[in-house]
């Protein structure tokens, strides 16, 4: 099973608007160079060096409810499009240089609803709002890389 990265997401601090970036450096339990959540208290980045969302899963979300969500919006990291994010927790697979492991679906959150003034997000995206992964060692991940599943 393999994807590809689509787009590159990151916002510099807690509640920014995301921007998107050709190309980041991730290291492991530290996350993104320059991120929101780079160097957090470790406690706190268990399974969240870098998120996931494909692109689909998104798409399917808007085409059922009719509100309108980008991937960016959905505040993950790596938008990809060919592979089964759910399907890699508990696996390990690269993305780009990177090598992760995935530890556990990204689900929604009242902040994110919130944030978005998006009322039916927390409930639409339940079980496809991407995934959490530890990364195992240092490198970078670019658009257009691909993400390979390792076991």
């Amino acid at each position: 099973m393999s994807g590809r990265v689509v787009e590159i997401n990151i916002a510099a601090e807690h509640g920014a608007p995301t921007h998107p970036v050709e190309s980041i450096d991730v290291l492991p339990g530290q996350g993104i160079v320059g991120e929101r959540h780079f160097l957090a208290e470790p406690a706190k980045r268990d399974g969240n060096d870098l998120t996931l969302v494909d692109r689909a899963a998104v798409e399917a979300f808007v085409s059922e409810t009719k509100i309108p969500l980008t991937p960016a919006e959905t505040r993950r990291n790596v938008v990809t499009e060919g592979v089964d994010l759910n399907a890699l927790v508990g696996k390990r697979f690269r993305v780009g240089e990177v090598e992760c492991y995935g530890v556990v679906l990204c689900e929604p959150c009242s902040y994110l609803e919130g944030l978005l003034e998006k009322p039916g997000v927390l409930r639409g995206m339940t079980h496809r709002a991407g995934l959490n992964a530890d990364v195992l060692g240092a490198g970078s991940v670019t658009l257009g890389d691909e993400l390979v599943v390792l076991d």
